[in-house]
Formats: structure tokens, sequence, C-alpha cells
């Protein structure tokens, strides 16, 4: 592992960051079983009577599109200020943006608010940012103030003014329900424990790709590869800590 990568994993571990999760509701479970094997430290909670205080005494802050019912669109409102408001990262998750308009639009509003970082796949980023070339990235990451995570084959890091890759994974995380929501979990996790977006978001893919490798090995399957990327994450880094 990479010495940067490694140290801002233990930077995680080190921190135990608790990281506020208004995610989809068929990815709730594993997500937060990735995120206590990363060291982090989950809350899920979307009810607008308790999420403001939820989201004020956490690390960071991830938004999460999945399952957008009126309930969970007035709890990121409420989510998104108490983040702002006390000045801590937050990842917007576009999910599905191409499949419903009022999603879409969503997304959009969302994104005037400047979250840390924007996970998306490649569908999802072409939609909001008009493109999918390099220079099209760029663009939109400099008007909309983010850190673009379009994750695939090939992950792409891309900033205003940079950009890096993330070659590492396996098809079998494609077949794991939640497993894209539970990655952005990992990078908001990450963000919270570092201090520089770029890198820590590009470490998050990195620590991930490289579990999924490592669990692909052993699995059977989608539900053994589950179970062991879950087990490879706790143990990322050991051999370097020795």
């Amino acid at each position: 592992m990479d010495k940067s990568v490694s140290n801002a994993l233990n930077a995680v571990r080190n921190a135990s960051p608790a990281v506020h999760c208004i995610t989809n509701s068929v990815a709730q479970n594993f997500t937060a079983n990735v995120l206590l094997a990363l060291g982090a430290n989950p809350s899920m909670t979307h009810d607008a009577d308790e999420v403001g205080e939820f989201v004020a005494s956490a690390d960071a802050l991830l938004v999460n599109l999945g399952t957008l019912d009126p309930a969970r669109r007035r709890s990121i409102d409420l989510a998104i200020t108490s983040a702002e408001n006390v000045g801590i990262p937050w990842v917007l998750d576009p999910v599905m943006i191409e499949r419903s308009h009022r999603r879409a639009e969503s997304a959009a509003q969302y994104l005037l608010r400047k979250p840390t970082v924007l996970r998306a796949n490649g569908r999802e980023t072409a939609l909001m940012a008009g493109g999918s070339d390099m220079d099209a990235l760029q663009r939109f990451a400099k008007e909309a103030g983010t850190i673009l995570a379009v994750t695939g084959a090939v992950d792409h890091v891309v900033s205003a003014t940079h950009s890096a890759d993330c070659r590492l994974g396996t098809p079998l995380m494609h077949q794991v329900t939640g497993f894209g929501c539970a990655l952005s979990a990992v990078i908001t996790a990450f963000l919270a424990a570092n201090d520089d977006p770029q890198a820590a978001t590009l470490a998050a893919l990195h620590c991930v790709g490289e579990a999924g490798e490592r669990a692909a090995v052993s699995a059977a399957g989608p539900a053994s590869f589950a179970i062991a990327f879950i087990d490879e994450l706790s143990r990322l880094g050991e051999e370097t800590n020795v």
C-alpha cells in the first residue's frame, strides 16, 4: 500500500470519526458494517426531529439520494444546514438521477450548497456536468466548487486543476446491492479524518479497491464477496503496521 494511502487510512482509524449517513434504505446495514470495519462510527437516522443534532455532533455527513422519499427530502435539507453551520465536510451521492427529473432537480439544488465531494458513476456525472471528457469535468468541478469522484472500471478524482485515477477493484463490486453507497460513506469518513479532500478521496478509493481485490480471491460469488470485503477492509494495512 502506498505510504500516503496508509497514512490516510491510519488517520481514519486513529480518529474514529462519527459519520452520519442519510442513505439508501436498502444499503444502511451494509454501509454501517463497512464503516465499522474501517474504524469509523456510523449513525443513520433521518428523522427530521433529530437529524440536525446528529449531524451537528458528527465529523462528516453523507447525503445519498437512493430512496428519496418526502421524509428524506426534509431531513436532507436540515442535515446539510447543520453541516454548514458546524463546518464539517459532506458528500453528495446523486443515485439514479438519470431515472427521474425530480431527483435530478433535487441533486442540482443540493449541489448549489457545495458538497465537499460529489461521488457518482459515469452516467450520473455526465448528466450533472454536461459531459464526460476531462475538460468538462474540471470545468464542472470549478463551477460547482466541489471535487468529483467518478467511479467505474477506472475511478477518477477530479478538481478544478488536477485529476488522478484509481485502477483497483473487481467486477464483483457491481453485484452487491449498496456497494456504491458504502463507497460514498468510506469517502466521507476519509474526509472527516484528513485535511486534503482530494488526497483523502483518492485514498478512500484505493482502500476500497484493494480490499475488494483481496476479497475477490476467496469469494465464491457476490454474497461471500460482500462478507469477505468487510473482513479485508478491517484488516487492510495490517502488514504495514507490524
